[in-house]
């Protein structure tokens, strides 16, 4: 399956809380969008491993999304190495993507500039014929995506370009809530150790961020992303 907009992501629900806006703009637009965790976040306070990947999987249905895996590596423990870049490079050619989104550059966990250092050492191995590599059998061409962006998370970072999401965010408040338990229910009493995410201001802190992108190009809620590299266009006017 040859995707569009590959979201690769160290934690089930990076994704939700950062890009989901842009993926369902996206998926809106036709385009066709799969997530690729790289953990099952079961170093997270609340809930457990299996719970994550139902509650993954429910939001995978949520946003539409072509196709959703898990690579099953240790939360907080994976390596930047030759195994994991293999398994990513394997995902990359098997969807051949044309644009990856991955995690923060840096931020306050740890694992997020870890896993985005990762992601980028991958893409790049991944366009290597010489890297040979197969999966289901089947012997797998060198790809490499035309553009990797870099979504925000908790740290503040000065987008380089935002997406407007602003008619997308009751659905990617609904993607958000399917991980109950990890995010306040409105309504219902939270069980378990609290966290900040946990609590009812996490929402409103998400909520606010979205409003101070958006504040920044005249739309009402946008999502951030940093890049990499420069951007190439034809006109000034691909811009607007």
């Amino acid at each position: 399956m040859k995707l569009d907009i590959l979201v690769l992501a160290v934690h089930p629900d990076d994704a939700e809380l950062s890009c989901s806006g842009t993926i369902l703009s996206h998926i809106h637009q036709g385009k066709k969008v799969g997530i690729v965790d790289f953990t099952k976040g079961e170093l997270g306070t609340r809930g457990n491993a299996e719970l994550r990947m139902k509650e993954a999987a429910e939001a995978a249905k949520i946003m539409g999304l072509s196709c959703r895996e898990n690579l099953g590596f240790a939360d907080g423990f994976f390596e930047n190495n030759k195994a994991h870049q293999l398994e990513i490079i394997k995902r990359i050619r098997k969807y051949q993507p044309d644009i990856i989104l991955a995690n923060a550059i840096e931020d306050r966990h740890p694992d997020h500039g870890r896993a985005a250092k990762l992601a980028n050492d991958a893409i790049f191995l991944s366009g290597l014929k010489k890297i040979e590599t197969e999966l289901e059998g089947e012997i797998q061409k060198a790809w490499r995506p035309s553009n990797v962006f870099h979504y925000i998370q908790s740290n503040y970072i000065k987008p380089d370009f935002v997406v407007d999401i602003s008619a997308f965010w009751e659905q990617k408040k609904a993607a958000i809530m399917a991980f109950k338990s990890q995010f306040h229910q409105e309504g219902e009493q939270v069980s378990g150790d609290q966290t900040f995410i946990s609590t009812p201001g996490f929402m409103e802190f998400i909520k606010a961020r979205a409003k101070e992108y958006g504040q920044h190009v005249g739309v009402e809620l946008a999502e951030g992303f940093t890049i990499s590299k420069p951007l190439a266009v034809k006109s000034l006017f691909d811009f607007i």
